[in-house]
């Protein structure tokens, strides 16, 4: 249907002609648009990413000897060699009183930090760091809010060549020491507490529990931001004021490194298992965040972002490297809706101009009434942002309805595991209803069938058939790399299977249906979640859903889960109008066999819903890391549910 609709949004002529994107495209590729410079970035690999090199003026202590090599290799390929930069330095390019940093709470706490400030505080923590003996490849862990600290941390670890990994706090111990445990970090800082939804929340005992499983820190750091102090610790403990103060005045330093030197370890949800360690390199990260943030985003220095993210999800990263733009990062830390519209009324005070939040935040904000069109001077935005779930065609209608009607919105998809897009905005673009605008530039993005055969229409799985900088140099403790290959490479050969499921428009852009192995599959008639959702929640009694396929023989059937609004029961009437719409709108083969109310649905730390766990609960399987899980409790409503015959 969205094929066929008009755009809901053109950018004007003279917004075309100041875009980043513009001016790589005269320099690299006078005369083409966005088609012809993608088909360029795909065909010729080498010469696309040397250009976003140069055009995004990556610092370098040692120049290339080849862009790429070994190509054919999907695992294996080599970019950069010989090259040498430092990830920090980078992000720190700039040294003046233009602010860097603004940090927002629920609370209404503000503080700034200037980019000579933030590079201040990031030589004296690196000096600090260096005499804890943190040598390149050391492991450094951040247990901390959104905050500037955790990024002046994350940027002391980096110039040192030491690997950083962060935790929000909200993450319980059990689920760090899941993820910190694997890769025994060296140095951890810590918080002792935070405040969320009006209120504060005491992280002290969940510290001492993670420290008490870390055997190998040998020095912790405490930032006192939620109204205590942590006091103790089984290793030498430094406040993080006192030791700021102690190497006042050291001047950031940065150690020259290979572009696959590692730099982040992110986790994967691990609702099936431990989760994964996926290592992420440094001149790989920054290269695929400089080219999302120059030419996808158009940031530049008077920009101002803002992106609703926690330290646990990839999105935190995505937005630290921002700092290379010079442009402004406005950090906010607390619930979203801990008054109803806080994001737009930080977006007005603050004069956000890039405005990043997630599908499932703009579902709620619709479902709340709210209209910051209305409300709101949203006169600097100049983007919307949205990822973590397909936005549906709705949330479209929504932006332009509601929020703004003249602005990009960028809906991008791709994930922790390139710590980047496979899909992205085109800032020279139009935007259609229900549609991303883009493959992303330098990302061979195809659709397969299973057999692996590339579709031109119809939905398949997303995949990437060339390599691109921006792959995990690895996972943590997998020296052979079969964990790794098993992950990506294992359904199609020498070709990456992201496990999203998509749909490629004649227009060149693309429609996520959902994640690949949560796809519906009744008779053998597939459809992607994300379709059912989005007709599903239409409903106002409906706050969210959760659908998977309950085996059956050897068939399956689908089973409809509601979180209705409070108050509200689920009775035959509204099952009978979700089981008629979802018929007539959706699909005849995909009317759910049963429609049952829980009080609950269990969402991953990040909020994503958490369908597989769902689907292993309902057959009496294990859930095997319910430490992955925001709402552990949630999947009690599930667990071998069908033993019995249920009714509805």
């Amino acid at each position: 249907m969205s094929q066929l609709t008009g755009p809901l949004w053109r950018p004007s002529a003279r917004r075309v002609a100041a875009a980043n994107l513009t001016a790589f495209i005269d320099r690299y590729l006078p005369g083409a648009d966005y088609a012809r410079l993608y088909d360029w970035s795909v065909a010729e690999p080498a010469a696309f990413w040397a250009a976003v090199w140069t055009f995004c003026g990556i610092v370098e202590h040692a120049p290339a000897q080849a862009v790429l090599e070994h190509a054919e290799r999907m695992p294996g390929a080599v970019w950069f060699r010989g090259a040498r930069l430092n990830f920090a330095e980078n992000l720190l390019r700039y040294r003046d009183d233009h602010p860097a940093l603004v940090f927002r709470d629920e609370t209404g706490a503000r503080r700034a930090l200037s980019y000579a400030q933030l590079a201040t505080q990031v030589g004296a923590m690196t000096a600090a760091l260096r005499s804890f003996g943190v040598q390149p490849g050391d492991r450094v862990a951040g247990y901390l809010p959104n905050i500037p600290e955790a990024m002046v941390a994350m940027l002391a670890a980096a110039s040192l060549g030491a690997v950083w990994s962060s935790c929000s706090p909200d993450f319980g111990a059990r689920a760090v020491l899941d993820r910190f445990g694997q890769i025994a970090p060296r140095v951890v800082f810590v918080c002792d507490g935070y405040h969320y939804n009006g209120r504060p929340q005491d992280r002290r005992e969940a510290v001492a529990q993670i420290l008490a499983g870390l055997p190998t820190a040998r020095q912790v750091v405490a930032v006192s931001c939620g109204g205590g102090r942590v006091q103790q610790a089984p290793v030498p403990l430094h406040d993080w004021d006192a030791l700021l103060a102690t190497h006042e005045g050291a001047e950031p330093t940065f150690a020259p490194l290979p572009f696959d030197h590692p730099l982040y370890v992110l986790y994967s949800s691990g609702t099936t298992g431990v989760p994964k360690g996926i290592v992420h390199g440094a001149g790989g990260t920054l290269l695929q965040h400089r080219k999302e943030h120059t030419l996808h985003t158009d940031l530049k220095r008077a920009d101002r972002i803002i992106y609703f993210t926690t330290t646990g999800w990839m999105m935190w990263n995505w937005l630290a490297s921002a700092l290379a733009t010079g442009c402004t990062l406005i950090l906010y830390d607390g619930a979203p809706f801990a008054t109803p519209g806080a994001l737009f009324d930080i977006a007005e005070q603050e004069g956000v101009t890039v405005f990043g939040t997630s599908a499932k935040y703009l579902a709620a904000a619709e479902k709340a009434g709210l209209k910051p069109a209305q409300t709101h001077d949203l006169s600097a935005v100049h983007t919307v942002l949205s990822t973590g779930s397909p936005l549906a065609p709705e949330g479209f209608d929504y932006v332009y309805r509601d929020i703004k009607a003249d602005v990009l919105l960028s809906s991008v998809s791709g994930g922790t595991d390139i710590c980047g897009c496979f899909i992205a905005g085109n800032p020279i673009g139009a935007v259609y209803r229900g549609e991303l605008q883009a493959r992303a530039l330098g990302m061979a993005v195809r659709v397969y069938d299973d057999a692996g055969h590339e579709l031109l229409a119809g939905k398949g799985e997303l995949v990437c058939v060339q390599p691109f900088p921006s792959t995990p140099v690895g996972f943590w403790n997998d020296p052979h790399g079969a964990r790794y290959r098993a992950a990506y490479f294992e359904k199609f050969p020498g070709v990456w299977c992201h496990g999203d499921y998509v749909e490629l428009t004649g227009r060149g852009g693309m429609i996520v249906h959902g994640r690949s192995d949560a796809v519906l599959n009744p008779g053998g008639v597939r459809i992607g979640t994300a379709e059912l959702y989005r007709e599903v929640e239409r409903f106002a009694e409906v706050q969210e859903a959760v659908a998977v396929g309950h085996e059956i023989d050897d068939d399956v059937e689908v089973v409809l889960f509601l979180r209705l609004a409070q108050g509200l029961a689920l009775d035959d009437a509204l099952r009978q109008r979700l089981r008629t719409a979802i018929r007539v709108e959706v699909s005849p083969r995909h009317v759910p066999a049963r429609i049952i109310q829980v009080d609950d649905i269990p969402r991953t730390i990040s909020g994503k819903i958490a369908e597989l766990a769902v689907r292993e609960a309902i057959h009496g399987r294990p859930v095997k890391n319910l430490d992955a899980l925001a709402n552990p409790q949630a999947i009690v409503h599930f667990q071998g549910l069908f033993g019995v015959p249920a009714a509805g």
